[in-house]
């Protein structure tokens, strides 16, 4: 279980592939610190620490995680958010994320407002229950407030130092990005789509 607050930024230094396997070194300030076995959340994918070497952590994602991710797309260079998991008592600053992508979207715009960025991103709209007004999503794992909602897309506005602590800094129009829609909200439209089928079928 996450929060979405990023803790620091990794840096892929290589990668392989192993069948359908795909494997990633990944340098950080935290590496040092986690133990085979962790769970870590990478821009929003729950990968599990398989090995430390120094400052890098060895991670593989299997088919499933590379195609509903944006792991795919990752180069060797290129930076990472990395958040570990929540400690028990600890304070939930962002909200209940799962470290499960739900599905990717795109980047669609990005404006610099001077003292603060905002982007457009665009999403499938089988996932429009899920986006509400001021509700709160995991995008690259960054625990974020959505608005300016539309069916297939939604706004978020960056502060500072999210975007200076985050891969925020990078993203352009064209990016793929990962996205986690609230849990509960999934939960609601599960019990919801139960009871239209139980009505169905009465």
């Amino acid at each position: 279980m996450f929060t979405g607050i990023i803790e620091a930024l990794g840096k892929i230094h290589s990668f392989s592939t192993s069948g359908s396997n795909k494997t990633f070194w990944i340098s950080s300030p935290l590496s040092s610190g986690f133990r085979v076995d962790q769970s870590v959340s990478h821009s929003g994918v729950c990968l599990t620490v398989e090995e430390v070497r120094d400052d890098r952590h060895r991670v593989t994602a299997i088919q499933e995680t590379l195609d509903k991710t944006t792991l795919n797309t990752w180069t060797e260079g290129g930076l990472v958010n990395l958040e570990r998991c929540l400690q028990q008592g600890g304070r939930l600053d962002g909200h209940i994320v799962q470290g499960h992508v739900d599905t990717t979207g795109v980047c669609t715009g990005y404006q610099d407002m001077k003292g603060s960025w905002e982007y457009r991103i665009r999403f499938s709209p089988s996932f429009a229950p899920l986006v509400i007004e001021k509700g709160s999503i995991s995008l690259n794992g960054i625990s974020l407030t959505i608005f300016d909602v539309d069916v297939d897309a939604f706004s978020v506005a960056i502060i500072p130092y999210t975007y200076t602590h985050t891969t925020m800094q990078d993203l352009r129009p064209g990016d793929p990005v990962n996205l986690e829609f609230d849990m509960i909200g999934k939960y609601v439209q599960r019990q919801a789509s139960l009871h239209v089928a139980a009505a169905s079928r009465a």
